[in-house]
C-alpha cells in the first residue's frame, strides 16, 4: 500500500513507518502519524486472509472478555489495526488470562462454524456448516476439521496406508470419545499458542492472529498445549471460572490432532509420527 492511500484511510499525514520482524506470513509495519498515533499494518497477500483476520478480531471483541486490537480498516490485501505497545506481564497475568479466556468461551452462537471460511496459518479452514453440521459438533469437527486435513495430507503425499487405516479405526470410536461432552457453540480463537497472545503496556493479556469459529472450547484449550502449554495457573483459573466436563483430558488428543495434521500439511513429514501417535492413543480409548 502506498503512503498516499494510507494517509487517506487514516485521515492524516504519516511521520514514519517501521518493519516488524517475526511474522512468517505477512509484511507487518508500525505506522506513525503526525498527531502521534500509531497503527499496525499487515499486507502482502490478496487472498482475503486479512479480511478474514479482521472479521475474526471483530467477532472476538464482541465477547468483551479480553483485549483485542481494534480493527481500523480492512481490504482484500491489507489490514490496519490499532497498535498495541507490548509490556511485561503483570503479576497474576496467567490467572487473569485464564479467567478472561473462559468468559470469552461463554459467548455463544446458535450454530457451529462461522459465516465465512478463513485460514489456520496459511491453510484454508472450512467453517460454513451443512445443515447437519450446524447443530452437531461431532459432525462439524469430523468433516470440516479432521477429514479435511486427512484429504489434504493424501493430496500432499503424507497420508500413507497406515495413517488412512488409523483414521478409519478412529471413525469407529470417534462418537464414543466425544460422547458426553456436548455443549453450545463457543466463540473460539482457533489458533491460540504462545505466539498469538501478548501483554500490553499495562501487562494485561491481548489476543492476536485468530482463526475464529464457533466450536467446542476444548478444541481451543488443546491448541494451547501443542508447544508445551501455558502456565498451570492459566488452566486452573480457567477451570475455576468454567469447569470442563469430565473426560476432557481423554478428548484432548482428538483436538490436538487437527493442528498436528495442519502442521504436517504446512511443514512436512516431521509431524507425521506425532500425528500417528495421537491416532494410536485415540484408538486405544475404547473402554
Amino acid at each position: 500500500m502506498n503512503q498516499e492511500k494510507l494517509e487517506e484511510i487514516l485521515g492524516e499525514k504519516l511521520s514514519g513507518m517501521s518493519s516488524v520482524g517475526g511474522g512468517c506470513i505477512a509484511d507487518s509495519r508500525v505506522v506513525s502519524t503526525q498527531s502521534g498515533k500509531k497503527y499496525f499494518l499487515k499486507q502482502g497477500f490478496s487472498n482475503g486472509m486479512f479480511r478474514n483476520e479482521g472479521n475474526g478480531l471483530k467477532e472476538l471483541a464482541k465477547s468483551k472478555a479480553i483485549k483485542i486490537p481494534k480493527v481500523i480498516d480492512i481490504g482484500e490485501d491489507y489490514l490496519i489495526l490499532e497498535h498495541i505497545e507490548q509490556g511485561p506481564r503483570k503479576t497474576g497475568f496467567f490467572e487473569e488470562f485464564g479467567r478472561a479466556f473462559a468468559q470469552m468461551h461463554k459467548f455463544s452462537s446458535d450454530q457451529f462454524g462461522f459465516f465465512e471460511d478463513n485460514f489456520i496459518g496459511s491453510t484454508p479452514q472450512k467453517n460454513i456448516p451443512s445443515s447437519e453440521e450446524a447443530n452437531s459438533w461431532a459432525k462439524f469437527y469430523w468433516n470440516k476439521r479432521l477429514v479435511f486435513q486427512l484429504n489434504l495430507a493424501e493430496k500432499n503425499g503424507y497420508a500413507d496406508k497406515k495413517m488412512q487405516r488409523l483414521f478409519s479405526d478412529l471413525e469407529k470410536v470417534y462418537e464414543f470419545i466425544i460422547e458426553g461432552s456436548e455443549e453450545p457453540p463457543a466463540l473460539l480463537h482457533g489458533d491460540l499458542w504462545g505466539g498469538n497472545y501478548m501483554s500490553d503496556q499495562d501487562g494485561e493479556p491481548v489476543l492476536i492472529d485468530p482463526a475464529v469459529y464457533y466450536g467446542h472450547r476444548e478444541a481451543d484449550l488443546a491448541m494451547t498445549k501443542l508447544f508445551g502449554g501455558f502456565s498451570n495457573t492459566f488452566y486452573r483459573a480457567y477451570n475455576e471460572t468454567w469447569p470442563l466436563k469430565p473426560g476432557a483430558e481423554r478428548r484432548e488428543p482428538l483436538y490436538l490432532l487437527y493442528h498436528v495434521m495442519n502442521h504436517l500439511n504446512l511443514f512436512g513429514s516431521g509431524y507425521y509420527h506425532q500425528a500417528i501417535n495421537l491416532l494410536e492413543r485415540l484408538i486405544k480409548t475404547d473402554n
